[in-house]
């Protein structure tokens, strides 16, 4: 995936996460001290009584006990998360109400449940949302008290039907004017059905209530509560939309459709029934509730066909199973417009309910958008809109409200984090572990391997995405030997970078690199690759950017019983045609390079290089830190492919005396504003330089990469300079701002190695440091003393890595800029490596080096 199209799913992704949401349909909490009175087990499932306990046996069950179980930091089991919420009720409740609505900006309230007294008001939601709530007045419990009324009061049937008439007028034309009342909403599906007549029949209407009538004044007869009366739900229903569409106040009535309890006649609740009723009131807007599931199409096409219509699609989040829920926004997508598209939570009485749908619907739709614009049916600007449409502007528009839009906040691991979530879900079964890597002072990679099933189970339930790793691994050598002064007490917390995620090195496995932070999630100024992003956090506040690009020389070197040989019978020599034949190249190269480009990694070039057995491999340029996380990833890749092969891959600097060195060049370019500017990069480049004795400790990092440094051998030489398309000096210019450093093996750790060089460039810029070296275009050792003055070529580069060590912490400015706790901890450790490599013999100590690197 190229950046663009990472940079417009990460949108994409905030989007979900971050726009706020305009609940257009929920009910009541329950009061804290009436919470008991009711099953939590409703929080997933429409079904009561005996058919209640077995919804423990759903998927939805099952997923919510995992989701609520992870938030509330209890055992995944339905017993734990009962006790877990039995202890926030008996704690601080609103606060986990608070969590419980998190995103929510406003609620607009159906308050006409059944259990008035146990529910706190329509106005309580506002103690948890940045916008006030609203009211949706249930016409069906309004007409039932206007009925109660008029029963009581009048003697006669007809009086009591007109007083009855009279009244629900009134009270509809009073909630139309009331600023708190948004809209209206209907249960004629839970009584007689959404087969509502295009015109009402006024007489059914009045037998209908002339029944009621005798029934209430019957000896001994309860209160009446529920219209479930033919002809008369109608006449309310009709009445309301006579009303509405008269006024001037056009406010919606919302309509219960499909998915329900028992009490509901399935075959009666499709919204395709109100078709007639749709066109008759045209000017009335209609909110067809719960995506109509599972008539869910017909929901669609009647939200597409009739610019009245609207669909929510709530309720399915938390009823149904995850593909339940996919299955519906497909479905509703596939004609309706995304203008037409509300959502709600239908919460009710448990402050669950909301955390659920919320959670859900932003998976869910994660999962559908991106889907669709990774196939191209949309963009990712569309797709944002869609997000933006559905969860705010067009339920603000529908009802009304004139709500500014809050954008939650955001951190970036959120976003990271849901981001990979989408990709690994992509890759399905064939991903198996995820590895969390790091590169330490020795430039060795180490890792934890997680299963997929775990990881994805992390995400999915917001659990902490962090692993624990000893203190002491940031203070080893390759034995794993701590140096003096580091101690293994204490861990660090890896946080995985999902956005620097990549298919491989292997089949079934999946890498990121990770970044070390301390528990408080504080930095850690001995990670490497946190060093690398505070630098380039540094340089962007210097309106600088930078573009690198690596290239990799490795030798495929062929095992002999315990040690390794060079590649022979094929003239091996730079360039030569048949060098890229050879079965090494077939096996290997070629399929680490198809490897990579499976992974999105685009690999520019390959050429054989000097030495038998050496090849070079050019990757894309990039932005730093994803240029080196690629530079690492394309590393594995070969390696693994070389001994599924029965073959070793080496970045050993000089493996054999007689051979050409293997190095590690990078190129980089500045390409923010400016960067071709000479008055701009020759500064960069003179800091480099002035620093570059120093800065030779972490970019030949190891004894055996001086063996490398040699006049006369295109490794850069061994003299402090630059020149133009001179590979005989360290920094070789190419063109403007783009140069390339030679002096730089496979046995550095980039991350530290970048972070040196750039730190020291931006140095030069902050002191307009004069590019005291002229262009070198010949090869500075073959230039006489005089010369060399002439062209500013005054010093050597180190000749070991004790040397190199020394310059690094005599250079006080570079070590104050890369932090002294860093630059001690890596001397000490390189020390550390130095002693147990100069204990050995150079055939043993190349062995030892090649079986690592």
């Amino acid at each position: 995936m190229d950046s663009n199209a990472n940079q417009g799913e990460e949108a994409l992704l905030r989007a979900i996460r971050s726009t706020p949401i305009i609940d257009n349909h929920a009910h009541p909490l329950l009061k804290r001290d009436a919470v008991g009175k009711h099953p939590l087990l409703s929080i997933v499932t429409e079904a009561h009584g005996a058919a209640l306990d077995a919804s423990t046996a759903t998927l939805a069950h099952l997923r919510a006990v995992e989701q609520l179980s992870s938030v509330l930091g209890c055992d995944h089991t339905w017993e734990a998360v009962v006790a877990a919420i039995d202890a926030k009720r008996r704690g601080n409740y609103e606060a986990w109400i608070d969590t419980c609505l998190s995103g929510i900006q406003c609620v607009l309230v159906d308050d006409g449940l059944d259990v008035e007294n146990d529910v706190e008001s329509y106005g309580y939601f506002d103690k948890f949302t940045s916008s006030p709530a609203k009211r949706i007045v249930r016409i069906e419990q309004v007409a039932a008290v206007l009925i109660e009324e008029a029963c009581m009061k009048h003697d006669t049937p007809e009086e009591a039907y007109r007083s009855f008439g009279l009244g629900f007028i009134y009270a509809i034309s009073q909630a139309i004017t009331d600023p708190q009342v948004v809209g209206f909403k209907s249960i004629i599906c839970y009584r007689t059905g959404l087969t509502i007549p295009r015109t009402p029949s006024l007489d059914q209407a009045f037998l209908a209530f002339q029944t009621i009538f005798h029934q209430r004044r019957s000896p001994g007869a309860e209160a009446f509560s529920r219209i479930n009366h033919r002809g008369l739900n109608e006449y309310l229903v009709q009445s309301l939309a006579s009303i509405i569409s008269a006024s001037d106040h056009k406010k919606p009535i919302q309509f219960h459709t499909g998915l329900g309890d028992n009490d509901i006649t399935l075959t009666s609740s499709s919204p395709s029934h109100l078709q007639d009723f749709i066109r008759e009131y045209p000017t009335v807007p209609i909110v067809l509730l719960h995506s109509g599931y599972p008539f869910v199409r017909e929901t669609g096409y009647l939200a597409a066909m009739y610019s009245n219509v609207y669909a929510d699609i709530g309720e399915v989040f938390p009823f149904l199973s995850r593909d339940g829920q996919e299955g519906v926004v497909r479905q509703i997508l596939e004609l309706c417009p995304s203008s037409k598209i509300l959502w709600s939570t239908d919460g009710h009485w448990f402050p669950e309910t909301y955390f659920l749908a919320v959670m859900q619907m932003r998976e869910v739709l994660e999962t559908v958008l991106c889907s669709y614009v990774r196939k191209g049916d949309l963009g990712w600007r569309q797709a944002v809109r869609f997000v933006e449409d559905i969860l705010f502007h067009n339920s603000n528009n529908i009802y009304k409200l004139h709500l500014q839009m809050n954008e939650l906040e955001l951190s970036e691991s959120v976003v990271q984090n849901t981001l990979g979530l989408s990709r690994i879900l992509e890759l399905g079964d064939s991903a198996r572990f995820l590895r969390v890597c790091w590169n330490d002072m020795t430039a060795t990679t180490r890792m934890r391997a997680i299963p997929m099933r775990r990881v994805v189970s992390m995400l999915q339930n917001n659990e902490e995405f962090t692993f624990g790793v000893t203190k002491g691994s940031l203070g080893m050598i390759q034995t794993d030997l701590l140096v003096p002064g580091v101690s293994a007490v204490g861990e660090w917390r890896l946080h995985p970078d999902l956005n620097s995620l990549r298919v491989g090195p292997r089949k079934g496995h999946v890498t990121v690199m990770g970044d070390f932070k301390d528990q408080d999630g504080s930095f850690i100024s001995l990670c490497p690759r946190t060093l690398l992003q505070r630098t380039l956090a540094m340089a962007d506040r210097e309106a600088l950017s930078f573009a690198l690009g690596f290239e990799i020389e490795v030798l495929i070197l062929r095992r002999t019983g315990p040690a390794y040989e060079a590649l022979s019978g094929v003239g091996h020599a730079w360039s030569v045609a048949r060098a890229m034949d050879h079965d090494a190249v077939v096996t290997v190269i070629e399929d680490a390079i198809e490897q990579l480009d499976a992974a999105g990694v685009y690999v520019e070039m390959v050429h054989p290089e000097s030495a038998s057995g050496q090849y070079e491999i050019i990757l894309p340029k990039e932005p730093p830190l994803k240029a080196i996380d690629t530079l690492l990833f394309a590393r594995d890749v070969i390696y693994c492919c070389a001994t599924a092969h029965g073959y070793k891959a080496s970045l050993h600097p000089k493996p054999f005396a007689n051979g050409c060195g293997t190095a590690s060049h990078v190129h980089m370019s500045i390409t923010s504003p400016g960067g071709s500017d000479k008055s701009l990069y020759e500064p960069f480049y003179a800091g480099i330089l002035n620093h570059l004795r120093a800065i030779t400790a972490f970019t030949c990092s190891n004894i055996v990469s001086y063996e490398r440094i040699r006049d006369g051998c295109w490794a850069g030489g061994t003299w402090v300079t630059w020149g133009t398309q001179n590979r005989e000096t360290p920094l070789r210019k190419i063109e403007g701002s783009h140069w390339e450093l030679k002096s730089m093996d496979g046995l550095a750790n980039p991350y530290l190695a970048l972070s040196a060089i750039i730190l020291a460039g931006l140095n030069g810029v902050q002191n307009v440091e004069e590019m005291t070296w002229k262009d070198c275009t010949q090869e500075p050792d073959s230039l006489s003393d005089k010369q060399k003055r002439d062209l500013g070529v005054r010093t050597k580069l180190p000749s070991s890595l004790r040397e190199a060590l020394d310059a690094l912490l005599q250079d006080h400015e570079l070590g104050n800029m890369l932090g002294q706790v860093l630059v001690e901890r890596y001397v000490a450790v390189k020390k550390a490596e130095m002693e147990l490599l100069e204990s050995m013999d150079e055939v043993s100590r190349n062995q030892w080096i090649m079986e690592r690197y």
